[in-house]
């Protein structure tokens, strides 16, 4: 029998039963015979306890899988399908993330990685947790750290979907990589070149220090070009180590809910081998993550054969994608939330969202229009002229009122989209 099927027959149909139950692996290392034996401890623990956290179904749409929801967390509720606002070092580029979560901003993403590398988790758990440190009152969610230990080394997910050439990566950055092993991933910190080896226990433990309402299990982000068995050894490995990151959770929940991660790449027996073991485990949620594709339709492709595998009853996250191209897809196919740093990143640029399209603002014509970019979204006390005329002095202003013209927006844009939702028409 194998470990699947042996969780499976323990726990029932997804999480059927009102008791959890830890697993501990002991693992076979040997490389032609990758298994691994399991003891199974029981744990009582009633799902109505956990008060801190849930999640309800306010609307299924009719004509697509798209759906309303509502997240609630210690630290206020999260209106689905949401964009997720990246703040990587506890901070959205450009803007104060204080401004964005007065328009409406329920739930920030911030990055493990880099918190762990300054100012440290022990200064950010003296402080209180994120949410104090940064005077933050919405919710928060953090990562493993995974993505950014991997992706130093093999690119991101945005560079997978949008093509983009790797050659002018810094090369000190993509050596700092220096082995994966069963153990955990060990590199070296692009601030003083110090090693640190990242374990799943160590992952939640700096998670717990940061305090955040949602945190991540540690997995392993594999590169798009990678042959199939060395893929499945990589979802096996991520499998184990989400494995150990959960039963490092549940020592101390500490009101904070925890989101599987589910892996495999493109290749669908795999990612139903990897829902398939995840979801038969106590998650609050199931993150879609890994490499996702070379481009959208891969991703769109991807996304239609996940979404419907996962168990509804539980809220769902697409890691590293939100540009509104992407969202327009991957809401209909029942995706919960999403985030990315676009909406800041094009900012930075000079492009404004509107319900029209995208405004590039240096361009001249918008030199004398005395009007906002949109007249109901984002900004609407600052005209084009104003805006255009700050990218053009190259004011650091124009960074500051783009990105938080281009945030509120996307605040708009989603209340929108659950609006359409709510009256059937995605």
């Amino acid at each position: 029998m194998n470990a699947i099927h042996f969780v499976r027959r323990l726990l029932g149909c997804f999480h059927g039963l009102d008791k959890r139950y830890y697993f501990s692996y002991q693992v076979d290392c040997h490389p032609n015979r990758r298994q691994f034996c399991q003891t199974a401890t029981h744990v009582e623990e009633k799902r109505e306890l956990k008060d801190f956290f849930r999640f309800q179904v306010i609307h299924q749409s009719s004509k697509s899988r798209a759906r309303v929801g509502r997240i609630h967390t210690p630290h206020g509720v999260i209106d689905t399908p949401a964009y997720v606002a990246v703040a990587t070092n506890a901070a959205l580029k450009h803007v104060d993330h204080r401004l964005v979560g007065e328009a409406g901003q329920q739930l920030m993403f911030c990055n493990t990685y880099h918190l762990l590398l300054h100012p440290g988790p022990s200064v950010i758990e003296s402080a209180g947790g994120l949410h104090k440190f940064m005077n933050r009152k919405g919710a928060i969610i953090t990562d493993s750290g995974g993505f950014q230990v991997f992706s130093l080394s093999h690119g991101s997910v945005y560079d997978e979907l949008n093509m983009k050439s790797r050659s002018g990566r810094n090369k000190k950055l993509t050596n700092l990589l220096l082995s994966v092993t069963e153990e955990g991933a060990t590199f070296r910190s692009y601030r003083d070149g110090s090693k640190i080896t990242l374990t799943p226990e160590y992952s939640v433990q700096i998670q717990k220090c940061l305090k955040g309402d949602i945190i991540i299990p540690l997995d392993e982000l594999p590169p798009y070009h990678m042959e199939r068995s060395k893929l499945e050894e990589s979802v096996n490995l991520t499998h184990r180590w989400e494995l150990r990151s959960l039963q490092e959770h549940q020592r101390n929940i500490q009101s904070q809910a925890m989101y599987a991660v589910i892996h495999g790449g493109i290749d669908n027996e795999l990612r139903q081998k990897s829902i398939d073991f995840l979801c038969s485990l106590p998650f609050d949620g199931f993150a879609i993550g890994g490499s996702l594709g070379k481009n959208r339709q891969e991703l769109f492709q991807l996304l239609e054969f996940v979404m419907p595998r996962l168990p509804t009853a539980y809220p769902n996250h697409l890691l590293g994608i939100a540009d509104l191209e992407s969202i327009e897809r991957v809401v209909p196919l029942g995706v919960d939330t999403m985030d990315s740093c676009y909406p800041f990143r094009v900012g930075r640029h000079g492009n404004l969202f509107t319900r029209r399209g995208v405004l590039h603002i240096s361009q001249s014509k918008y030199k004398n229009i005395f009007e906002p970019p949109d007249p109901e979204w984002g900004l609407k006390d600052v005209t084009l002229a104003y805006l255009h005329h700050l990218v053009k002095a190259r004011e650091p202003m124009a960074l500051t009122l783009l990105s938080l013209h281009n945030a509120i927006f996307m605040v708009e844009y989603m209340k929108d989209i659950r609006n359409r939702i709510l009256n059937d028409e995605i």
